[in-house]
């Protein structure tokens, strides 16, 4: 990327590991990072402090998007929401778009109410599904198998990845979300018009020769990027109609 954006060997690239999305937020609004990657609800955490807009869509392993399944195991009592009251179900992390965020605005719009909980035995009201976080997807479906909680949520993605075993056991699916945008380049907003045109053509182009293919690879198997289907303003509207004030 350097040395495509610059004319010389001066222009240098840094690649900036950063922990929770107000501080890409920060980082952004100071000018040290200029663009990120990052899924759907962290970009809107992060866009919406005002400091990056949305650029490209990002194909992660094969994906243009992906949506969030609840599931239970296969010979449980649970193979309806409904039945999910009075019970626990495992979410993968806060900052997780499909295996917490879009399973909890579907579960919140069909009026179910839904208290964070400490630990796995917790008591749970009869009117509430409790939820606690299992860090990963593969802790949530182990809980799930081990009946420590009675559904978990995860990608279809995770689904899909699952051996023929594991799949097996986990038969019923409960409810499927919307699909997303598997993944979402950001650029500073007062980038310079001309930098972010050029980031923008190196990045939808770097699939179409060996050196920028094997990069992207490299890059948690990115596949390519492409533009916003139904351009900015209609992605970023998404965004802000699931996430707002959830």
């Amino acid at each position: 990327m350097a040395r495509k954006l610059g004319s010389g060997p001066d222009t240098q690239g840094k690649v900036v590991i950063v922990p929770t999305p107000l501080q890409m937020a920060k980082l952004l609004e100071e000018k040290k990072i200029d663009f990120y990657l990052e899924s759907p609800y962290p970009t809107y955490l992060i866009n919406k402090q005002g400091a990056a807009v949305l650029l490209l869509r990002r194909w992660k392993s094969g994906m243009a998007e992906y949506r969030g399944l609840i599931f239970s195991k296969k010979d449980s009592e649970t193979n309806r929401l409904e039945q999910l009251r009075g019970k626990m179900i495992a979410f993968e992390d806060p900052g997780s778009t499909s295996g917490y965020f879009l399973p909890k605005v579907l579960l919140l719009k069909k009026g179910f109410m839904l208290p964070e909980k400490s630990r796995p035995d917790a008591k749970v009201g009869p009117k509430e599904i409790g939820y606690i976080f299992a860090s990963t997807d593969v802790n949530v479906v182990n809980s799930v198998l081990s009946k420590r909680v009675a559904a978990g949520a995860f990608s279809d993605d995770d689904y899909g990845a699952l051996d023929g075993s594991r799949k097996a056991d986990i038969i019923i699916i409960l409810a499927q979300t919307d699909l997303f945008p598997r993944h979402l380049v950001s650029v500073r907003k007062d980038l310079d018009p001309t930098v972010k045109n050029r980031l923008k053509e190196i990045l939808l182009s770097m699939h179409q020769d060996d050196e920028g293919r094997s990069i992207v690879q490299q890059t948690d198997n990115t596949t390519k990027f492409d533009l916003l289907p139904g351009g900015e303003e209609m992605v970023r509207r998404k965004l802000v109609e699931t996430f707002r004030r959830r």
